[in-house]
């Protein structure tokens, strides 16, 4: 009989659980309270650190070959997720608990899969609000909000 799940498997269903559990619980107290509590960012960012640390060498929780990427590159990861939002806090386009858990999403996947991670979320972002706008009739106005967005962040420049 053969085994369902080898040792290889464990690294990224255990990895890639977590943060998909940890994001889930973090849209759900976001949804709830508007807020995302730093307990779940902070305890996940160590509980990505961690691992990647004393992980056999790999590619990452979803690399070909599965493993940990060593702290100084989950480090890395972390201040990617961190420094790409950043610049939406500081111009009050997206909150300090957005920049917070995509630098913990970063220190899970590593810094050229946390790039990833914001250009996708990114787009995801703007395929939900494209669907809302539509849905709701509303693609004119969110056009013109979208222009004095624009207007505002010139200005602020």
């Amino acid at each position: 009989m053969v085994a369902l799940l080898s040792d290889a498997h464990i690294i990224p269903i255990g990895g890639l659980g977590l943060l998909g559990t940890l994001l889930a619980l973090a849209a759900w107290h976001d949804v709830k309270f508007y807020r995302i509590p730093n307990a779940i960012v902070y305890g996940g960012a160590a509980a990505a650190l961690a691992p990647h640390a004393f992980l056999p060498v790999g590619f990452g929780l979803a690399g070909a070959i599965p493993g940990g990427i060593g702290f100084f590159p989950a480090l890395g990861g972390l201040a990617a997720g961190l420094l790409a939002l950043l610049p939406l806090y500081l111009l009050r386009a997206a909150g300090a608990g957005d920049v917070k858990l995509m630098a913990m999403t970063g220190a899970f996947l590593g810094p050229v899969d946390a790039i990833g991670a914001v250009i996708l979320t990114g787009i995801a972002g703007a395929v939900l609000a494209a669907v809302f706008a539509l849905r709701a009739r509303a693609v004119r106005r969110m056009a013109s909000n979208l222009r004095l967005i624009g207007y505002s962040l010139l200005a602020r420049m």
